[in-house]
């Protein structure tokens, strides 16, 4: 804007002869980055922001034993707060990855190749390839079919008859993951270290076998310190009227997690939440 311009806008009136005052041109602002991101923020980018940042609150506000801190932090230092919260505190205790319904298009071209290897090939090998790929893309009834293609070429297959037990149990058919996961721990009581015995554990609370799921819980703890089989077991204590052995088990599922490294603690986090939670209603 030129000085001239400035002058009539000031309510200068030119005569014959008469120079034109001159005003100071004020500096033309120029944004910086900052300015440019809360711009992107609050404009297009708020409505991903403010759900991200509901998630992230409520999330700390539920679980995080740390919460009023971290709660401090995101509403105070806005947006990098939720942010940060998310990398250092929801990421590490999530134990979550990608969207697995993703892997159906990312990793398209691997599961045809897989599949027409179970086909040609047609051992128990490739039908258990197939169907591991399947299972973390999110496809557990194909899974399934593909960990059942392994056991009709070998039924005695561990590999295959773990894979068939875990995608029952998510598909809700716990007698025939039951039957698989017994078959598995007569072959190999550590097969997997020690996943097969919890998912048996759970498969058995799920079949409302809460006697024999308590004594395969409290056989397991004894090898595996698995946050989820002490909190499970101490549901079971709890329901056979048992409060007191619960207490002591959700306490040890904490004192375990507390002394255990940072990084697995992080990840221990939601258990750690949730037996506090349940300490509180015994």
């Amino acid at each position: 804007m030129s000085s001239t311009l400035i002058a009539f806008i000031n309510g200068f009136e030119p005569k014959d002869g008469a120079p034109v005052p001159e005003y100071p041109v004020p500096p033309i602002y120029e944004p910086g980055f900052i300015d440019m991101f809360w711009f992107y923020i609050v404009s297009w980018g708020s409505w991903l922001y403010l759900p991200f940042l509901l998630w992230m609150l409520i999330y700390c506000l539920k679980y995080d034993p740390d919460r009023y801190i971290w709660l401090f932090v995101m509403l105070l230092l806005q947006p990098i707060g939720a942010i940060l919260y998310f990398f250092v505190r929801w990421l590490p205790s999530s134990n979550v990855q990608f969207p697995t319904f993703t892997h159906r298009w990312t990793k398209s071209r691997e599961l045809r190749q897989l599949e027409t290897a179970a086909l040609q090939i047609g051992n128990a090998h490739q039908f258990i390839q197939y169907g591991e790929a399947l299972r973390k893309a999110g496809m557990t009834e194909k899974a399934h079919e593909a960990f059942q293609g392994a056991l009709n070429k070998d039924d005695s297959n561990l590999a295959a008859l773990w894979g068939a037990a875990s995608m029952e149990y998510q598909l809700g058919k716990f007698a025939d993951a039951k039957e698989k996961l017994q078959k598995v721990l007569e072959a190999d009581p550590t097969y997997k270290f020690g996943d097969v015995s919890l998912l048996y554990g759970k498969t058995l609370a799920a079949l409302n076998e809460n006697e024999a799921a308590q004594t395969q819980l409290e056989k397991h703890i004894q090898k595996w310190r698995h946050p989820e089989a002490m909190f499970l077991l101490a549901k079971l204590c709890q329901q056979a009227g048992d409060k007191e052995e619960a207490q002591n088990h959700l306490r040890g599922m904490i004192v375990d997690i507390d002394s255990s490294p940072k990084a697995i603690a992080r990840k221990n986090l939601f258990w750690k939440s949730r037996a506090k939670k349940a300490l509180r209603t015994l």
